[in-house]
């Protein structure tokens, strides 16, 4: 094999940015590959809100892929990007190789580290062993599924089968018909009967994790507390906020509906971003069956009826249209699909009268402590103190206090009925 001048020394030194032993835009000219190109500057991400964004993070260019795909000569080079994540809190992107296409995401360190990454793909490598049409990650030359540079962490994955019906789908947007609704229903309790023996412990406190530990304690405020002074971010932008005051008027209230069912829902790792956008599709008609199920970054030990009502919250409500019109609209609120979603669950893993009972205590809760770690990651990561605001004021006190309005009792009121209807019929 022939070596141009120069090419030993230039790969040593994208290898050695991997390794952090330089820091990142110091890789020379001579170490980017033909055709490397920069992504279209008008390149945006979903926002909080309907409208797209700037990137908070610098997208992906070909010249960085190839640099971490020198890790992983089984893949060799990528030809071209041809596709970018509109999601906001890593940079990803859709490359070809000589091996096929495969997904890169780019995570900040102060957002994810090599031991947090390696408790996502713990679990994804469980769901594989038993059968999960889950992402599939690749490892490195060495063996390893997180790759660190100086100061961003790297995944490799192979894009998954399946049709992304939702790509550009926002954040809480609907199913499109309820047979989508469904097979994502039943595809997430085929996803619990293949967690139920993963025995991995709880995540240490992270960044943008969606954990359960505030509103499962008996006592909520010390755990609140807990939960705080594990994120120095979170805690230096509460400092000036009288949350005590304003979680005991907002959310305690529900919390006391839920109370009599803690230590009753068994633990269990749950995916915890249960979206139609993070699911792959058989084809893109609207009786389509789920074939392949993205995006573990949010998941951890919780229990199942914590994923059931983070589905129902991702997918139901269409809380940015609730924003926009004032909030108590019931055409906003997806009454068939919430059915249909559990119906397809039911086919696989009936919910007990307990699940059935603690659902509509739960749903008003489920979105609280992620709320707060997007507060951690809006003030603490990228000083964004408008979306910092949102996050807290909008989203952690904003969703639980929608559920007192007359849409939001009404949503609980058809849970209560549902649960009555399992209780009659188990009677």
């Amino acid at each position: 094999m022939t070596v141009e001048p120069g090419a030993a020394s230039a790969n040593a030194t994208v290898e050695a940015s991997l390794s952090g032993a330089i820091p990142p835009g110091a890789i020379p000219p001579e170490a980017i590959p033909p055709g490397a190109h920069l992504p279209q500057a008008s390149l945006q991400v979903h926002g909080m809100g309907t409208h797209a964004v700037a990137p908070d993070w610098a997208p992906l260019t070909l010249a960085e892929v190839n640099t971490l795909l020198l890790r992983y000569p089984a893949l060799g080079p990528a030809r071209e990007l041809v596709w970018h994540s509109p999601r906001p809190f890593s940079a990803g992107a859709i490359a070809l190789t000589g091996a096929g296409q495969i997904f890169i995401k780019r995570h900040d360190r102060r957002v994810r580290e090599v031991d947090g990454l390696n408790e996502e793909h713990g679990f994804i490598a469980h769901l594989r062993s038993a059968g999960l049409p889950v992402v599939e990650v690749v490892p490195d030359r060495d063996g390893a599924s997180a790759v660190a540079g100086a100061d961003s962490i790297y995944e490799v994955h192979r894009v998954a089968p399946g049709v992304d019906v939702y790509r550009e789908a926002l954040s809480w947007s609907p199913f499109v018909s309820c047979a989508h609704a469904f097979a994502a229903g039943r595809a997430l309790a085929q996803l619990h009967h293949a967690a139920a023996d993963y025995a991995a412990p709880a995540r240490r406190a992270r960044t943008l994790v969606s954990s359960f530990t505030i509103f499962n304690s008996a006592e909520p405020l010390a755990a609140m507390q807990c939960f705080i002074d594990a994120r120095p971010a979170l805690a230096d932008y509460l400092a000036h906020r009288a949350w005590r005051d304003e979680v005991s008027r907002t959310l305690l209230p529900f919390y006391l509906a839920f109370r009599p069912f803690i230590d009753r829902l068994p633990t269990l790792w749950t995916h915890n971003d249960w979206h139609a956008s993070n699911l792959l599709w058989s084809d893109a008609g609207p009786q389509a069956s789920v074939a392949s199920v993205l995006d573990f970054g949010l998941s951890d030990r919780t229990c199942a009826l914590h994923d059931i009502a983070t589905a129902i919250e991702r997918n139901i409500v269409e809380w940015l249209a609730l924003a926009a019109d004032g909030g108590n609209h019931h055409e906003q609120i997806h009454f068939d699909l919430l059915d249909a979603l559990l119906d397809g669950y039911e086919t696989l893993r009936a919910l007990s009268p307990v699940e059935s009972a603690a659902l509509p205590a739960l749903l008003p809760l489920v979105h609280a402590e992620f709320a707060l770690s997007e507060v951690a990651y809006f003030h603490g990561v990228v000083h964004s103190a408008e979306n910092a605001a949102l996050a807290y004021d909008g989203y952690f006190l904003g969703h639980a206090a929608w559920f007192n309005t007359a849409a939001g009792l009404a949503l609980l009121d058809h849970l209560r009925r549902r649960a009555e209807r399992t209780a009659n019929n188990l009677g």
